[in-house]
Formats: structure tokens, C-alpha cells, sequence
């Protein structure tokens, strides 16, 4: 057995629904340490809800340095009876290796660092500084994750330069797509306000979602901007709309809308923000609204973290990556803030979160090579 395959598998088989690491970051420890990484655990989050955190670092004697960022946290399994074998006891069915988190992303983590030890095996004193930063908090509520290593990172004044996070991007084959960005996330409550009545008596009150609704449409409408080379157009999108006391003759007194934005690049939050409250203002409602910023967009233009991964995924498979944007967002958002080049790079994501999650065993060996070849081509820049 490969020692990628060997190191997945025991990844696999701790049960470690976010936030619980199920000893996972201590593995990684424990066969990094001897390679001279100075291993912190930064553990974060109340008692209830315990995050853990490891931020590995092994300096080079160049000025540049490489994250592989990851989560060893999984969603839960659902239910147990619908998957063909337990989820956490790796299973082998038809070349593909399966268990919950053998796609998102327990196999990239053990191909990171199964190339990292390759690596430096063959290169034991690199200019290139390699650190991994993991986190037990990417699937759940993503507070005292990445975000909190990233913060506590910049107050040290640590520098990043280059990220590789091992999400599953690729689509039809290992190596199409590689993420170079993604869109903003922020999601609004909008409350409408009227005045209940009795539905006989329309006269007495003020119909909220009768008062809404021309906004709402005209909202929908809007082009907010026409995105660009690496960005599809900013999108605005109602989830949930809830007015009415559940009789059939009360007008209600308010209307709530949840709604979100994905947006790209050419917009900001605060634009944004300006724009829905001018749409609002103009139709004369009377309304409140409570934002969440989920997520900045972030995007890395093509220079060397694109041209080594795009390079090292043509030597090991000949297919030529594409660079994409699309998707939904990841803890790049957060590391992106405190390093200028930052992608995502794994295997394919057709699985993922699914019944049956699974990985192409071919396909392990090859991830492992590119990250490995990824590492050799950016130490040479270094």
C-alpha cells in the first residue's frame, strides 16, 4: 500500500464530524515534526463547540514560503443505512476508495503531506519555507477555524506567499479546474413592516407584501455588474419570504425576505448594500435589514502559484487546467487576506457530501505528484 493511500485511510477512519479532529492534526504532527516543522495546536471556540487548529512550519533558507491548507473536519454521514459500508472503515469497491471525507479532503491532506516528506527527503534543505495550516472548523461554522490562525498570523507579522488549499476542484478528470478565486458571499434579512388588520377591512392596515412585492421584482431584475474575465456576473438571489399569521384573513404586519449575494470582484459589499437600500427607499417601505458578509471575493491572477500547479498537473496527467471561479466558498477567503497567491487544487468533487463519498485510487498517487512537483518548481523560483 502507498504510503498516500495508508495515510488517507487512517485519516478516514476517525470520525471526525466538524469540530471534532478525532486526533487527525495529531497524526499530521507526529510525522512532520521529525521533519523540523515546529507544530502549534491553537484551540479556539467555547467548551461546547471546541475547535482544533495546527499551524506547521518548517523555515527554508530563501525568503518564500508555501501553505498546503486543509480541514480535517467532514459533514455528518446521514443516514447510516444508505451507504454500502460504514463510512468511516475505508472501504474498496471498483478502484475507488471509500468513506466520508475521502474526497473533501482527508485524501489531499495525506497527499500534501505524504509530498512534502518526498520533498524534502530529496531536497533536505530547501530555500522554500513549507508550513500547513488545518482546521477542524471548515465545514461547520467556519468562526474559530482558518480564520483565527489566519488573525493570529497577521498580529505576528508572518509572511505567506503562495497557498495550495486541497479542496476537491477538479470536475471530469484529475487536474481540469483549478480555482484561482472565488465570489463574495453576504446574505441580508430583510424585514418589511405594515400594519395588521382584518383582511375584510384592507382600508385599516398596510399590506408588507403587497408593499414589497414591486421592489422585490425589481431587484430580481437588476444587473449588478457584468463580472469580468474570471467572474460571472454578480448574482442576487431570495431564499425565504415568510408574511402572515397563518389565517387566511389577517393581513400580516410584517413580511420577511432572507435573501443573498454572490458577487464578484467588480463589486463590494458596501455597494451593494447602497444599491438594495436606494431600491427600497425609492418604493417608500418601511423596512429594516440585517447583514452577514460570509466571505470577501478574492481572486489570484495568473503568475507563479498558477504556472507552477498548471505545470505540475501537465507533466503528471497532460491535461491542461482550467482556471475557475465558480462554486461556492472555502477557507481560501480567509488566507487570501494575509497571502497574494492563493488557489484551490484537489481531486474530484462529483461525491463530495454525498452518500458513498468516494476518491479514484488512481488518482492518489498523481495528487501526491503534483503537489510534490509544486513544491520543486516554486523552491527553484525561491
Amino acid at each position: 500500500m502507498s504510503k498516500v493511500l495508508y495515510l488517507a485511510e487512517e485519516l478516514i477512519s476517525r470520525p471526525s464530524v466538524t469540530p471534532d479532529d478525532q486526533g487527525c492534526q495529531r497524526i499530521l504532527s507526529q510525522r512532520l515534526a521529525p521533519l523540523g516543522f515546529a507544530c502549534e495546536t491553537i484551540d479556539s471556540g467555547p467548551e461546547s463547540f471546541r475547535v482544533t487548529n495546527l499551524w506547521a512550519k518548517r523555515p527554508g533558507s530563501g525568503g518564500r514560503t508555501l501553505v498546503f491548507a486543509g480541514h480535517t473536519d467532514v459533514v455528518p454521514t446521514g443516514p447510516l443505512e444508505q451507504w454500502s459500508s460504514n463510512p468511516f472503515v475505508p472501504a474498496h469497491r471498483d478502484g475507488q476508495l471509500y468513506g466520508r471525507g475521502a474526497a473533501d479532503m482527508k485524501t489531499s491532506i495525506a497527499a500534501f503531506t505524504v509530498a512534502v516528506e518526498e520533498f524534502l527527503q530529496a531536497t533536505p534543505a530547501p530555500a522554500l519555507s513549507i508550513a500547513l495550516l488545518i482546521t477542524s472548523d471548515e465545514e461547520g461554522p467556519s468562526v474559530d477555524g482558518t480564520a483565527v490562525v489566519c488573525d493570529r498570523l497577521k498580529a505576528r507579522g508572518e509572511t505567506l506567499d503562495y497557498c495550495i488549499v486541497g479542496e476537491p476542484t477538479s470536475v471530469a478528470r484529475l487536474g481540469d479546474m483549478i480555482k484561482n478565486g472565488r465570489r463574495g458571499s453576504m446574505s441580508g434579512k430583510l424585514t418589511v413592516k405594515g400594519v395588521q388588520c382584518h383582511i375584510a377591512y384592507p382600508q385599516l392596515g398596510l399590506n408588507p407584501i403587497h408593499k414589497a412585492m414591486p421592489a422585490l421584482a425589481e431587484l430580481a431584475a437588476m444587473q449588478w455588474d457584468k463580472g469580468n474575465a474570471f467572474f460571472q456576473p454578480t448574482s442576487w438571489q431570495m431564499s425565504n419570504i415568510h408574511g402572515g399569521t397563518g389565517a387566511t384573513n389577517v393581513i400580516p404586519g410584517a413580511m420577511v425576505v432572507d435573501f443573498n449575494f454572490r458577487y464578484s470582484t467588480e463589486s463590494s459589499a458596501e455597494s451593494l448594500q447602497q444599491r438594495v437600500a436606494a431600491v427600497l427607499e425609492r418604493h417608500g417601505l418601511d423596512y429594516e435589514i440585517q447583514w452577514v458578509v460570509g466571505g470577501l471575493p478574492f481572486l489570484t491572477e495568473p503568475a507563479e502559484l498558477v504556472g507552477a500547479v498548471q505545470a505540475a498537473i501537465r507533466a503528471e496527467t497532460g491535461v491542461a487546467a482550467e482556471l475557475s471561479t465558480t462554486g461556492g466558498t472555502s477557507d481560501a477567503r480567509f488566507i487570501s487576506r494575509i497571502c497574494p497567491q492563493v488557489i484551490e487544487f484537489g481531486p474530484l468533487n462529483a461525491s463530495i457530501h454525498k452518500i458513498d463519498e468516494h476518491v479514484a485510487v488512481a488518482d492518489i498517487e498523481p495528487l501526491k505528484n503534483i503537489y510534490r512537483r509544486t513544491l520543486e518548481l516554486l523552491n527553484a523560483q525561491s
